[in-house]
């Protein structure tokens, strides 16, 4: 039963990703759409299985949903800091600089989805992923403290994605 249901679903959270960004591009929840969600959510991670061999075999949803939120709170925060930043230092100088995050992480998908959640935070991009996967170039707009930065991302996201991608 476990080896069938493997094969027919290799990436089950991409197939109710799938299904669901189906449904919410259709604009109305029928049972035609959901059924044709649930269709291309099987189908499309069937088709690709080959290309992902070295998918996570451990996945956290419910540890997911809290780091989004954690990430979505952040996000908010970050506007704020970014605006206040912009409105009242018209005539100083920025302190942007450049941080090297020594990362821990070696999926992939987890490294992926750091650079991306230090990307969506207003202040700090992520450049550059080094060649051999352990390190993370990130532009940080406006900080006194460098190290303080590499260490909140460490501690805040990094060590999160470590426990959702086991």
């Amino acid at each position: 039963m476990t080896r069938a249901f493997n094969w027919l679903f290799p990436h089950p959270y991409l197939t109710v990703l799938l299904a669901v960004v189906w449904i919410l591009l259709q604009g109305e929840l029928t049972a035609g759409m959901a059924v044709f969600g649930v269709i291309l959510g099987t189908i499309i991670p069937r088709a690709t299985a080959n290309w992902w061999p070295d998918r996570p075999m451990g996945f956290r949803l419910g540890r997911m949903l809290g780091y989004m939120a954690l990430v979505l709170w952040d996000i908010l925060i970050a506007n704020v800091q970014v605006a206040w930043i912009i409105l009242t230092r018209r005539n100083s100088k920025l302190r942007a600089t450049w941080v090297t995050i020594p990362l821990d992480l070696r999926s992939p998908e987890a490294i992926t989805v750091l650079a991306g959640t230090i990307t969506l935070t207003p202040g700090t991009v992520s450049a550059d992923l080094s060649s051999d996967g352990r390190s993370l170039l990130v532009h940080v707009l406006d900080t006194p403290d460098p190290d303080a930065v590499r260490d909140e991302i460490k501690q805040r996201y990094e060590a999160r994605l470590k426990e959702i991608f086991v």
